[in-house]
Order: C-alpha cells, then sequence, then structure tokens
C-alpha cells in the first residue's frame, strides 16, 4: 500500500532509525544505531566468508560466459577476473571497503555532542544513502590493480588487529566486571546462593579450560630441542595470568574494589590463552606450529618450514573459527552495552549507562520511531564507534586470512613471524590494561573509579 511505502521510505532515507523499532518496543536512538551498522559489519564479513570459501572459485568457473579462463559461450567474452573475487585477494578487498567507510563516518562524526548536532541526523539515519555508499565503495576496491596493495594492506591489517585484540580484551574486562557485579547483587538481595554457586562454577571452568589449554601448548607446541619462543610465550602468559589472579583478591583489592573477583580474572586468563594460541599457530615452523588435522589424527608434522608448499594455504581453522565467534559477541556487545564501570567508559568513550526511559515513539504519521535519548549528550562517541568497527573491519580481514602474509613474488600466502609478535604483544598490554583497572583506584585512592 502507499502508506507502506511511505514508512518504508521514512525508514530507510530519514533522519529517525526505525528500521528495528519493530523488534524493540523501547529502543533508544543510541542502541539501534549501534545495531544497525554493526550489521553493516557483519553483512561484509558474510559476504567475505562466502568469498573465500574453499571451492568457491572453481564454482564460479562452471558459470558460462562469466570468469575468465572459465566456460564460454559462443559469442560473448568472459570478462571476470575470477581470482580477484575470490580468495584472499576479495577479503582484502571487502575489508578495504569497510575500513574505508567506517573512517569516513568517523572523521565526519569528530565532536558531536548531541542529537541536535546536525551531524547525529546523518548518524541515526539515511541508512539507504549509507547502504548505497558502501556498496559504491566496495565495487571501487575491487578495481584497484594488484600491484603492492596487498602487501601494504597486510601491513595496515596487522595495525589495526592489534588494536581491535585490545579492545576486545576491554569489552571482555567489561563484560566480567558487569556479570560478576550483577549476580553478586542479585544473591546478596535474595539470598539465593545458587548465584554464588553459578559464579564459583563459571570460575572453575574457565581456569580449567585455561590450565587444559597450557598443557595441551607444552605437548603440541613445544619440542625438547627447538620451539624456544612458544615456551617463553606460554611460560609468561602462565605467570602472568597467575599475578592478575592473585591481585585479584588481594585484601587491599577488595577493599577498593569490592566487585573484584577471580571470575574477571578466569576470563582474561582464558582469553590470553586463546589469543596465544593463536599467535603460535602463525609461526611458520611447521614443526612448532602442527595443524589441528594433524593432531586429530595423531599425525606427526616434521617438515622444515622449506619443505612446506607455499601454495597451500588452510583458510579455516580452529582458532579462525574462534576467533570469529569472540568477534561477534565483541560486536553485539559493544552495540548493546550500558555499562557503569568508570574506568572502561573513558577507554570506550562513551557514557554510564541509563537504560531505557520509555517507549518507542510514535509519530502523528503512525510511523514507530526510537525513541532519542541523547537530547542532552551523546551516551556514546560517535567518532570511536566508528573508529572500532574501522579496526573491526581490519581484524575481520586478517582472521579470514589467519593472518598469513601475501607474497607478490610467488602469489601465495605464508605464515609470517610479526603476525606471532603482534599478536603476543597485544596479549601482554591487555594483562598490562586488566592489571591497571585492579590497582589504579588502590594507587589513586582520591580519584573516583567507582
Amino acid at each position: 500500500s502507499f502508506r507502506g511505502w511511505v514508512i518504508m521510505a521514512s525508514c530507510l532515507c530519514g533522519s529517525a532509525p526505525c528500521l528495528l523499532c519493530g523488534c524493540c518496543p523501547s529502543s533508544n536512538n543510541s542502541t539501534v544505531t549501534r545495531l544497525v551498522f554493526s550489521f553493516f559489519l557483519l553483512l561484509g564479513t558474510m559476504v567475505s566468508v562466502i568469498m573465500i570459501l574453499p571451492g568457491m572459485e572453481t564454482q564460479l568457473r562452471k558459470i558460462p560466459g562469466f570468469c575468465q579462463g572459465g566456460t564460454t559461450i559462443p559469442g560473448i567474452e568472459n570478462q571476470v577476473n575470477c581470482d580477484v573475487i575470490v580468495g584472499y585477494k576479495s577479503v582484502y578487498r571487502m575489508c578495504f571497503a569497510m575500513t574505508c567507510f567506517f573512517f569516513l563516518f568517523c572523521a565526519i562524526m569528530i565532536g558531536v555532542r548531541s542529537s541536535k548536532d546536525p551531524r547525529a541526523a546523518v548518524q541515526n539515519g539515511f541508512w539507504f544513502f549509507k547502504f548505497l555508499i558502501l556498496i559504491g565503495i566496495t565495487v571501487g576496491a575491487f578495481f584497484i590493480p594488484d600491484g603492492t596493495f596487498h602487501n601494504v594492506w597486510f601491513y595496515f591489517g596487522v595495525v589495526g588487529s592489534f588494536m581491535f585484540i585490545l579492545i576486545q580484551l576491554i569489552l571482555l574486562i567489561d563484560f566480567a566486571h558487569s556479570w560478576n557485579k550483577v549476580w553478586v547483587e542479585n544473591a546478596e538481595n535474595s539470598d539465593n546462593k545458587c548465584w554464588f554457586a553459578g559464579l564459583l562454577s563459571f570460575t572453575v571452568l574457565h581456569y580449567a579450560l585455561a590450565i587444559t589449554a597450557v598443557v595441551l601448548f607444552y605437548i603440541y607446541y613445544t619440542t625438547p630441542d627447538d620451539c624456544t619462543e612458544h615456551k617463553v610465550f606460554i611460560s609468561l602468559n602462565l605467570i602472568f595470568c597467575v599475578i592478575i589472579s592473585i591481585v585479584s583478591i588481594l585484601p587491599k583489592i577488595q577493599e577498593m574494589q569490592p566487585h573484584s573477583g577471580l571470575l574477571q580474572a578466569s576470563i582474561i586468563s582464558l582469553y590470553t590463552m586463546y589469543v596465544t594460541w593463536s599467535a603460535m599457530t602463525n609461526n611458520p615452523n611447521r614443526k612448532c606450529n602442527p595443524s589441528l588435522l594433524s593432531l586429530v589424527a595423531n599425525v606427526s608434522s616434521t617438515q622444515t618450514p622449506g619443505d612446506s608448499s607455499p601454495g597451500v594455504v588452510q583458510w579455516w581453522d580452529a582458532q579462525g573459527i574462534v576467533g570469529l565467534v569472540i568477534f561477534l559477541f565483541c560486536t553485539l556487545y559493544a552495540s548493546i552495552r550500558s555499562s557503569s564501570n568508570t574506568q572502561v567508559n573513558r577507554l570506550m568513550q562513551t557514557e554510564e549507562g541509563k537504560g531505557s526511559s520509555g517507549e518507542a515513539v510514535v509519530g502523528e504519521d503512525g510511523i514507530r520511531r526510537a525513541m532519542d535519548d541523547e537530547e542532552d549528550s551523546v551516551t556514546y562517541s560517535y567518532s570511536f564507534f566508528h573508529f572500532h568497527l574501522c579496526l573491526a573491519s581490519l581484524y575481520i580481514m586478517m582472521t579470514l586470512t589467519n593472518w598469513y602474509q601475501p607474497d607478490t613474488s610467488t602469489q601465495s600466502m605464508q605464515s609470517s613471524m610479526p603476525a606471532v609478535w603482534v599478536k603476543m604483544a597485544s596479549s601482554w598490554l591487555g594483562l598490562g590494561l586488566f592489571l591497571w583497572t585492579l590497582i589504579a583506584p588502590a594507587i589513586f585512592p582520591d580519584r573516583d573509579f567507582n
């Protein structure tokens, strides 16, 4: 009907984000906008995953008249270079487009303080035009000549992913603090000991998984006469995890932060072990980096780096899948989070959660719109949120390509030690940030860290 088209046009082209209001009966501008932008990121991620699926290029070449060098139709010249639209090259270009898209909005939204700023209308609406912009940048990215593009963009991906891993850790710290606080308050208010039992169970589970990971690392990712770096990485991170666990339950820390505890330390310890594992899987020395398939099949991988086939690339492995799962969780959490943790809010450039203060607005035209909760001040930094999604795009690029470095001379992908050191450095810096959130209130008692 005409009314339906009017509503759709208002949602896609107007300044009010009503796309999700039907599903979110008491939604806020700030939440709906972040969810839609996150959907753009997830949509680009899905396209990248499809493009890198094994056998995709072979299937495309079967389409008559499509791929250069593929099945032909008499009188029609195959125009599409399928080497570019599938494989790691397509992932690099797709993520390049998403990075440019979010960086554009990051620059535009610098300094927005409230929804009264005209740029806030651009942030919270005009989704159809934003989608067109993203498509336009994506199409343009696929016309970038090969040259040194992939090699240069690899280093952009390494730096951006390093920063995003830190943001992931900050979000996990915030999630752990919020989880612990809510369950402790529920236990104290209801006198129901099941909440404490739940906290204890999850804490023990996280530590059990972390300890199991350490044992498996020593067994499968080290050898008696080699893999010195791995031995150092595992041992250092094990020591650091023990340190943050002890510090989190010190009387002085508990006095300053009553909701601090082992649950947070256990989550960070488990995540640190994941990053350690992820780093070791990028070691080009196959003697220290057996594939998961060989571990499951109990096959010993003893070939040296020079014996491996440089053209054979394993896109899908366990650490990459786990990385995607953590990425999806952190992206969703960043979109809906409403935290009261002051330190984390300062790091993430957000305000203390105010919650939902009413129902969605229904205008005179009958169109359901999200409630504007940012008339006085924004609840999150628009610019930093887009910067976060910009880094997330680079992280997705590196995760989907297993952090392999393009080799322009052989047109193949290789594991590289820089990726190993970047991941390890991010784990150490992340542990340092978590330690700081614990000890800062004790070191500076006059400051407000509540």
